[in-house]
């Protein structure tokens, strides 16, 4: 089994509620996100290029982390805390081994990663969402796992479920009958820098 997921840009309307369901469900401190929506468009989030009124462009494109068949993250994590999961090609992170280098953040060409520089901090004063959820620590680094915990359940990830576009298909890229092979059938992709020879398990439909 080898997870991944497509992302369908022509539905994908930058509401960020992906973003913000894998927020709560995997209990992300302040300031941090796994999931980010890029917009293509103005210098900033949200804003559209071109002159108005009728020569604007807008478009997102959602980013976390690409679970790569070759990950440069594991291979210069000096401890083996990121490592590739054998069972499904997970990209994870084992907080109990990182020693806060940072290495695997310079490594990721996607910026993908989140370091905890402090103790998680919550807004609403206590964490949210999943109870199994991982822990954050601080001093670690920290990166969008698929929710593998809501895996464990036999659940979606939370971005998946909650995309109210519905962009996101979720599957075993290796079983040629699943939901993101039938999505990936007949339609145009791209893989972000694929010409790094990473080998991205989330494909962008365009």
């Amino acid at each position: 089994m080898r997870y991944g997921m497509v992302i369908d840009l022509k539905r994908c309307i930058g509401c960020h509620t992906c973003a913000m369901a894998c927020k709560v469900a995997n209990n992300l401190p302040d300031d941090m996100w796994w999931n980010r929506i890029l917009t293509i468009g103005g210098e900033t989030m949200d804003t559209a290029d071109g002159t108005y009124p009728n020569d604007l462009r807008m478009s997102f494109v959602p980013l976390n982390c690409q679970h790569c068949d070759d990950p440069p993250c594991a291979k210069v994590c000096p401890t083996g805390a990121t490592y590739k999961r054998a069972e499904d090609g997970l990209v994870l992170v084992d907080s109990d081994k990182c020693i806060g280098c940072r290495m695997c953040m310079t490594a990721c060409p996607y910026t993908a990663r989140s370091f905890n520089w402090k103790e998680p901090e919550y807004y609403a004063g206590h964490a949210l969402g999943d109870a199994d959820a991982s822990e954050h620590q601080f001093n670690t680094v920290e990166k969008c796992d698929f929710c593998a915990h809501r895996l464990t359940r036999g659940e979606e990830p939370a971005c998946m479920e909650l995309c109210i576009g519905r962009a996101r298909t979720w599957g075993d890229l290796d079983d040629p009958r699943s939901a993101v092979n039938v999505k990936l059938n007949g339609r145009q992709y791209v893989q972000l820098l694929d010409e790094k020879g990473t080998g991205p398990a989330v494909y962008y439909l365009t």
